[in-house]
């Protein structure tokens, strides 16, 4: 097992987080730390950081260096970004810092924090095409990128921070001073001919994107508290930004979803993408939680584990993450799902259903058996729950629930375990329809397997107007697998209103 270290100290915040790369080739985060740090705030006029921004940043990298001890990090890859990397003195912090906790601290360029923010996006986030703005205290990185590729980026020197400082916006905004800013952030955007009118959505990263998702969620009771992948259209945004506008720091402090330590420098960040959705002409706004750190973590795995550095397909990708983290069976769950595709291939004329859902069936099936790893009894409810709350990328929030109630189902539809779930409101009427009878093909699979002995090697399905047939192709005696099919067989007969035969065949 590897472990880690990853820290990114900002223009606003720093950030420690570690983790685990285990012999299997899974991970995932063990520890995450952040602390205020507010670097882009404490720079002289002649552009060197004060002796109080060095002295904050050294006990936080002192704090870092503690817990990278007590976590035996086996590798620490520390960065630092637009308020370290825009200070004229900002080596000496790093020098400092490397001599009293021993991590070189390295400054990274504007272009190579747009890279690594892409990395982090593209990897976590099912988008082709977009522009991608990572929104930091000191600085804003910009990419556009089409097929999952650079096109262009730039990092210009604005942010949440040190717009707030320029403009004194810290407690309210004066119309006059929204017009200036416009102003201001606009002609400076304009530099950059390939933002304008694209109408390509925004990828927001970093924490203002994140605080405007949380805002907007809250105005609208969303019923789950994620913010990764969520997304919100341009008037949903104009709207928030108007209300804010006139309002004073007291007053913004009591907004839900809007932590106090972001309250100040708020107005300044709402200002930049306000500036961005106007020249690009875009519609929505994509939020990720992932960006910088991911993209560092991203880098080193793809190095050290020899696979691409972009995932040819996130959703695969991550769940078979999952699966290695938490499956005491890999090959089990494989068969399972084999089987599963199988059937909802061969009895399409049945359930309708189309090619989405068989990536949910495949996903759901894959990660069916987690929560064995928590505990047997109950553990279709412990593997929704799992898969729920699991870091699987490339579903929407609704399609994640979706694919927690069909694992959660595979020993049965039982509708009082998701009835009174906070995230419930996700899914509709026809939703939780599409789930039963996905769920009842997941059963049937896992029955096929249910000895975990592969002595079902091949299945053949069909159906027509007066039955479905499952023809069984075994090895060896398969009463087992028998059993617990014909106990499903009601449970098929209600749910597509014809009944099912079962046909054994023995192979030499």
């Amino acid at each position: 097992m590897q472990r880690i270290a990853i820290i990114d100290i900002g223009s606003n915040s720093a950030r420690l987080v570690i983790s685990h790369i285990y012999k299997s080739g899974a991970y995932n985060m063990v520890f995450n730390q952040k602390e205020s740090l507010r670097l882009a705030q404490k720079t002289d006029t002649d552009g060197n950081l004060s002796r109080e921004a060095f002295d904050g940043a050294l006990r936080i990298m002192q704090s870092f260096a503690f817990m990278c001890k007590q976590y035996k990090a086996d590798k620490i890859i520390a960065v630092a970004t637009a308020a370290i990397r825009n200070a004229k003195n900002g080596s000496q912090l790093t020098n400092e810092v490397a001599e009293k906790t021993g991590i070189h601290l390295h400054i990274i360029s504007g272009n190579a924090e747009a890279g690594l923010s892409f990395l982090g996006v593209i990897n976590t986030l099912p988008m082709k095409d977009g522009i991608l703005f990572d929104l930091g205290g000191g600085s804003t990185e910009l990419v556009l990128f089409r097929n999952r590729k650079i096109v262009e980026s730039v990092s210009i020197p604005l942010g949440a921070v040190n717009t707030t400082s320029i403009f004194n916006i810290r407690d309210t905004m004066p119309p006059n001073v929204y017009t200036d800013i416009n102003f201001f952030i606009s002609t400076r955007m304009e530099k950059y001919p390939w933002l304008k009118d694209s109408g390509l959505p925004l990828i927001g990263v970093g924490g203002t994107a994140r605080t405007v998702a949380k805002m907007i969620q809250k105005s609208k009771n969303y019923p789950s508290s994620r913010v990764h992948n969520y997304i919100f259209s341009a008037q949903s945004f104009r709207s928030l930004f108007k209300k804010l506008r006139g309002t004073t720091l007291k007053e913004r402090s009591e907004v839900p979803g809007l932590s106090l330590e972001r309250a100040d420098i708020i107005l300044a960040g709402l200002s930049i993408i306000n500036c961005l959705l106007e020249l690009t002409g875009s519609k929505r706004i994509v939020t990720s939680g992932c960006g910088l750190r991911e993209g560092l973590f991203y880098d080193y795995y793809a190095k050290t584990n020899r696979v691409p550095l972009i995932a040819e397909d996130i959703l695969d990708s991550s769940t078979e993450n999952a699966l290695r983290l938490y499956s005491v069976n890999i090959e089990h769950n494989r068969k399972v799902a084999g089987l599963a595709l199988a059937m909802f291939d061969s009895w399409h004329g049945l359930h309708r259903l189309g090619p989405r859902y068989r990536e949910l069936l495949k996903t759901a099936a894959l990660l069916h058996d987690i929560g064995i790893s928590i505990n047997y009894y109950s553990h279709a409810r412990h593997s929704a729950y799992m898969i729920l709350n699991a870091k699987i990328f490339g579903l929407t929030h609704a399609e994640q629930m979706l694919c927690a109630v069909i694992a959660g189902w595979h020993n049965g539809i039982s509708k009082r375990y998701f009835k009174n779930h906070a995230y419930r409101p996700l899914l509709t009427e026809k939703d939780w329809d599409h789930a039963g009878k996905l769920a009842l093909l997941l059963a049937l699979s896992e029955s096929l397997d249910y000895s975990e002995s592969d002595t079902i090697q091949q299945i053949a399905a069909s159906a027509d107007p007066q039955r479905a047939v499952l023809e069984i192709r075994a090895t060896g005696d398969p009463s087992i697998e028998l059993h617990q099919l014909k106990s499903n067989q009601e449970w098929f007969e209600e749910t597509f209103a014809i009944p099912l035969k079962i046909v054994v065949k023995l192979l030499e």
